[in-house]
């Protein structure tokens, strides 16, 4: 662990001291559970896919079986389990964390017994029907060869904000209402370069501290009050 033993003792203080701590987490807090991020050197974007084309929602209206073989087959991780970092998370709910705002659609936060989890990019769990609105969940989906169908003759879709929609308001005001009143926010796994996610950073308070945690470098490290480029399940050790 490259971190100095010194920045893990500061990170126990400010969670001793936080009233209302707020994570945010990326794709980097479940690659050690075994599902792949997207922009690393060994993430899904350096694969010979367009993955930006394959998951917007215009591909998936007009190429849903396309969309659904390259779905099953790449975005599914029925095997994965929460890690350390995420039981972590998990264990410092309510006091000091208040919220969790997550990138993630694998719900392995709620898994792992975080309650208040903000899904801005909605999850794989669940699904509704293009045409009526009916639901189904992943075993269902999961079930069907090839292109899910609902009764009606309408396809299932999954229940995630695709590449060309917009973020979901009532959850980026529920995410802006908690970092607003955090007086400690945890970046973690993620390289805060999607937006409006990323932005969210901005409405801090006045006094806030931020800790970001993630391998490489992001362009809110030079803003944090600390950062630890190193693995998530060594910092969670550290730290219980």
């Amino acid at each position: 662990m490259s971190s100095a033993n010194g920045n893990i003792s500061v990170l126990r203080d400010y969670l001793k001291q936080s009233r209302y701590a707020v994570v945010l987490t990326g794709a980097g807090i479940s690659t050690p559970s075994g599902i792949p991020d997207f922009r690393s050197d060994k993430g899904l974007y350096n694969e010979n896919i367009n993955y930006e084309q394959m998951l917007s929602i215009d591909y998936f209206n007009r190429h849903p079986d396309e969309f659904y073989r390259f779905f099953k087959a790449k975005m599914i991780y029925p095997n994965a389990q929460p890690n350390l970092a995420h039981e972590f998370i998990a264990k410092l709910e309510p006091n000091p964390v208040k919220a969790v705002i997550t990138q993630n659609i694998d719900k392995l936060h709620q898994r792992a017994g975080s309650k208040n989890v903000i899904e801005v990019h909605g999850n794989l769990l669940e699904y509704s029907c293009a045409k009526c609105g009916a639901k189904a969940n992943l075993d269902e989906i999961m079930r069907q060869d090839g292109t899910p169908m609902c009764s009606c003759g309408g396809v299932f879709r999954p229940d995630i904000v695709f590449y060309g929609q917009q973020l979901n308001e009532h959850n980026i005001e529920q995410s802006i209402m908690h970092i607003r009143a955090a007086d400690l926010i945890i970046v973690i796994g993620t390289s805060l370069t999607v937006y409006p996610v990323a932005g969210f950073i901005n409405y801090r308070s006045r006094g806030a501290r931020l800790v970001i945690i993630n391998r490489d470098p992001t362009p809110f490290d030079g803003d944090a009050d600390l950062v630890l480029h190193d693995d998530i399940i060594d910092v969670a050790k550290a730290c219980e």
